[in-house]
């Protein structure tokens, strides 16, 4: 059964470590981290953006295909089926769906009109027994078509939307989405420490964690980060291991065309990646 995130966070933020948000864009990738999260014991959070609920064939889809996966595969670790980067229209249908997390993405609102919005969905939050996550400041990259430079948010403005009660925070800490650029400076650790000194016990999340050093990441935790979010990595891996399929000609072998022995490796590739990083931000063991 599906899960709000806000336990598993509420645990992580005492226990100093953090729970992966692992985005999922079909049936294997899904399978892959929630088998991954149950061989390592470990609470995850399946994130789905807008694009991929939409490629996927809709919110509904998305819903009953990891409902189906949670029963059939036997689950027992807490799983919560999260938006990511709602739009307003897009976070209704999410929770329509069944989704048991919602992220409303208001960062690109002026202040005053974020926080009306986020109220809004946090009455029906708290009605429906989901967590929401809420976001100040844009997070950089791109994501589904929304494109931002990796701006640092505003401390005060963290404390604004925290003061509303939502169950998560998203704030730009120089983090980015998709592949850090070479002349990328880092997270700016200062402007965290100020966001946590204004925003108490909302427990925080980064976004884009693909590509950002170990060091950092361990930093960020030991801060008070309780959820990062992870999905290039994944498609990275995912692709190298497809693309060697076909570069060792594996699929002129017998039955190799099957999609199923195509998609193999890549699933592989994600289950190892996911499980480094579930390693890596301790929440192996915590489920």
């Amino acid at each position: 059964m599906l899960v709000s995130a806000k336990d598993m966070l509420t645990k992580a933020k005492k226990g100093k470590y953090a729970v992966g948000q692992f985005n999922i864009n079909n049936l294997e990738w899904t399978k892959a981290i929630l088998l991954t999260a149950e061989e390592n014991k470990s609470p995850v959070i399946l994130g789905v953006s807008e694009g991929a609920a939409k490629y996927m064939g809709g919110f509904k889809t998305v819903t009953n295909m990891v409902n189906g996966l949670l029963e059939d595969l036997k689950i027992t670790v807490p799983v919560a089926l999260h938006l990511d980067h709602g739009s307003y229209e897009g976070s209704y249908k999410a929770i329509e769906a069944g989704f048991s997390s919602i992220m409303f993405d208001g960062s690109h609102y002026p202040i005053d009109e974020n926080i009306a919005k986020t109220k809004e969905f946090l009455k029906i939050a708290e009605e429906k027994g989901l967590s929401l996550e809420a976001e100040v400041g844009s997070i950089g990259g791109e994501e589904d078509g929304v494109v931002g430079t990796g701006e640092l948010a505003d401390p005060l403005e963290c404390k604004m939307i925290a003061d509303l009660g939502v169950t998560i925070l998203a704030a730009g800490i120089g983090n980015i989405h998709g592949q850090y650029p070479k002349n990328w400076t880092g997270l700016d650790f200062g402007v965290l420490r100020n966001i946590i000194k204004e925003t108490g016990e909302t427990p925080l999340v980064l976004h884009g964690g693909t590509g950002i050093p170990e060091d950092m990441i361990k930093e960020s935790i030991s801060l008070g980060v309780v959820k990062i979010n992870v999905n290039t990595e994944c498609q990275l891996s995912f692709t190298a291991a497809t693309r060697k399929y076909f570069e060792d000609n594996k699929d002129k072998e017998a039955k190799g065309f099957d999609p199923r022995k195509v998609l193999a490796p890549g699933v592989e590739a994600i289950k190892n990646t996911v499980k480094e990083k579930m390693d890596l931000f301790g929440s192996t063991n915590k489920a």
